[in-house]
This record gives structure tokens, sequence and C-alpha cells, in this order.
């Protein structure tokens, strides 16, 4: 019975030189969720981590003392009764700074044959879609990052925005489809640069977060579309562009059964968001743990127009707050327009007599930038309600966190769906 560890996905140089990783990748899970630490140990370990830039100047307040949050909404503060957000940018020049710093303080600590990737979603448009853009995907390859995942979005014209850098056909790049036919406009579109991507992450419907379905992703399978994917990439004679497979993709042997049907890799979170490393409180650790099937829901309160998979109980469910795009902004569109913006206005005008903002509730749409940053927006994958199987329950009746060693060894290693529990962790109780 095969293992994970007994495939490799291979990687060229411009040379043509082979390197082979454990065929294991782990997703880019943000605000700060898939943290440095996580993505070091993957590398550690000889996969491939992802950090991920979904509000990097809110991540490097946190973790690098930088003052961007602060200094935007000093900045701002005139305009926050104003629903008209197209004067409030970015400034490009943080934004570069903020990106440089957490690339580099993650590439100075990398240990390992592995690999370390950032996830650049294009739907934080930051009332700039194409500037921040660029700024953020060259910033993350003057810093030294090994490789650039293109995430939610088509991306059209992203390698365009890069494809001057000194870097652009040395870095490995990829980007995540949800179809056969997104791939093949990415790269009709992209074709005038000469480059394909160097690898395509498959992205199913039982993926956690932002989806790339409609509300009919239940009529959808991970395999089928792989399977399309894998033999449309075939046809095309595209030899070096391995496929990775992801969303819902539990066990070892879940892993396997898609390294067999010719993909080069698989991309995991869910098992992570219970790990030490990983950025979400521990709290909010324990209500993953807790969650049953029917807690977990898709539902369309993301501002981004994609749907999103996430717990019923999750703060940000019909949370009035006054939208925050003075401080945060990060997804205005180019007009300075968010559709929670226009959700919020629309439950205020219907509510005037409302004196607390606690007497406000908002379930159209969220704010998704806020929630996010206070980790109130708990996006999950489908499997989240088998995490409880995957630990010990503590004296306390607490779940004991698991390492990321624990759970990458565990997928590489494991065989006949099996899961290994860890040791007791005795000083956790």
């Amino acid at each position: 019975m095969k293992r994970v560890d007994d495939f490799r996905l291979t990687f060229k140089d411009l040379e043509g030189n082979e390197k082979k990783y454990v065929p294991i990748m782990i997703g880019g899970m943000g605000v700060d969720i898939s943290t440095a630490d996580l993505a070091l140990e993957a590398c550690r370990l000889g996969g491939i981590g992802h950090i991920s830039d979904a509000m990097i100047n809110t991540v490097t307040d946190r973790r690098y003392n930088t003052k961007h949050v602060k200094d935007k909404l000093k900045q701002y503060k005139f305009n926050v009764a104003n629903s008209d957000k197209s004067v409030v940018q970015f400034d490009l020049v943080q934004l570069e700074e903020a990106t440089r710093l957490h690339v580099e303080g993650t590439m100075k600590r990398k240990q390992g044959d592995g690999l370390i990737f950032i996830n650049c979603m294009e739907k934080l448009t930051m009332n700039g879609p194409k500037e921040t853009l660029r700024v953020r995907m060259r910033a993350a390859l003057d810093a030294g990052i090994d490789g650039i995942t293109l995430a939610a979005g088509l991306h059209l014209g992203s390698f365009s925005l890069i494809e001057d850098h000194p870097r652009f056909r040395e870095a490995k790049l990829g980007i995540i489809v949800s179809s056969v036919r997104a791939l093949q406009l990415f790269i009709k579109k992209s074709a005038r640069t000469n480059r394909l991507p160097d690898y395509v992450v498959v992205e199913g419907p039982l993926a956690g977060g932002h989806l790339g379905f409609g509300m009919d992703w239940a009529e959808y399978k991970l395999e089928d579309i792989v399977a399309e994917v894998v033999a449309w990439i075939k046809e095309q004679g595209y030899d070096n562009m391995p496929v990775i497979a992801a969303g819902g993709v539990f066990t070892g042997s879940d892993a396997v059964k898609f390294l067999e049907m010719g993909c080069g890799g698989v991309q995991v979170a869910t098992r992570f968001t219970v790990t030490k490393e990983c950025g979400l409180p521990d709290d909010v650790k324990q209500e993953y743990y807790k969650a049953s099937e029917e807690l977990i829901e898709v539902n369309q309160i993301s501002p981004t127009g994609y749907p999103m998979r996430m717990m019923k109980n999750t703060p940000a469910i019909g949370s009035g707050i006054r939208p925050n795009c003075e401080a945060y902004g990060y997804l205005l569109d180019a007009n300075g327009s968010c559709s929670y913006i226009q959700a919020y206005n629309k439950v205020i005008e219907e509510n005037p007599t409302a004196k607390k903002i606690s007497e406000i509730h908002v379930y159209e749409k969220t704010c998704l930038c806020t929630h996010m940053r206070n980790f109130d927006c708990w996006t999950c994958g489908h499997y989240t309600y088998r995490l409880k199987d995957t630990t010990n329950v503590l004296p306390d009746g607490r779940y004991q966190l698991l390492t990321a060693e624990h759970v990458f060894k565990d997928y590489q290693f494991s065989t006949d769906n099996q899961i290994a529990l860890p040791p007791l962790d005795e000083t956790a109780v």
C-alpha cells in the first residue's frame, strides 16, 4: 500500500535541473493563519509552506511593530462617516515595506530542503487593484520568496505586472483554479509573456474559505476537475507543470489517490488550523475542534462576491460593525466601494431609531477586513468536523493542540485512511 512518501513533487530550474520535494503543500490561509512558523515547518520537513499577503500591513503591525494601520486611520479619519471611500488609498511605499518585512523575516529563518511560497489574492483590490497587486508581488520577489501562488481571482493580467522583474523566470509561479476553463483563460491571457505557470493548484468545492464556484458547488467533485485538468495539461504537452489537488484532502490516503491520478502533489490546510504554529488564537482552535458537520455552511456574506465556507457560530455573521475602511479597506474596489458598506448603510436607513451599534445586525454581508483581522470570521474546510478525531481530549474537556510536524508526517507516512493520534501532552492539562 503506497504512502505519500513514495511520491515526489518535481520542479525544474532554468537550466533543466530537477529538484524533488515531499508532495505536501500547506495552503496560504489569511489573515496570518498560515504564519511564518507554519510555513517554515513545511519547508524544514521537505515540503512547501505558504505565507499569505492578505492584509499584509495589518500582519506586519502585529509581527514587526510597524504602525501602518494607525497611520492610515490617522490620515483618513476625516472620511469615516462618508460612504464614499474613493479617497482612501494605500501608501504604496508602506505596502512595499510591509511585504518586504514579512517575506525577508520568513526567508531569513528558512531551514531544510523545502520551499516557501506566498499566496497573493487578486480580490484584495485595495482601492487600486493593479497598482497594489504589482507592489505586493514585486516586493515579495525582491525579498527572496521562492514562489508566488496567484489566488482568489482569474489573474489574467498578473504575469504582466512582474514580467520585467529579474526573478520573473527564476521564482516558481503558480495559480489556483477550480476548472480547466479558468486555467485555459489564464494561459491564453499570459501567453505574450512567454511564461507558463510552474504549477497549478486545482481547488475543489470542499475547500475552506472562498470558493471558486457558485452556490451550486455541491454539484462538483474535485476528482472530476483534477482528471480534466491533468488530461488537458498532458494533451498540451506541458510536462513540467505539476497539478496540485486541494480541498478535502484530509488523510494521507486521500492524498495518495490524487497522486496516483497523476497529480504532482496535494495542498492541505484544515488539519493545520489546530496546530500550535497556526495563527488562530487557541480558543478559536478549540471552536474548530468542537465543530459539528451541521455547524459548517457555505454562505454569501463575503463582500468579494465569492461563496465562503465557515462555521455558523462565527461572530462575523450578523455583526453590524461600522465599516473600517479608513484603517483597513483591503476589499475596496477601484471606485472605493465595498458591498458591505452598501449593506450596512441599507440597514442603518431601515433602523433610524437605533442608538447603539449592538442594535444593528447586517446579515447580507460582513466587514471581512475587521473580522479577519480579529479572527472573528471562522472560515473552514468542509471536513473541519473531523478534526476532533485527530487528537486527544484532555481531562478538562479541551482538545490537545497538535504540532505541524505531527500533522505533516501523518500525511506523509500514513496508510489505509488512518490518522495517528499524538502522544498525550500532560503539560497541556
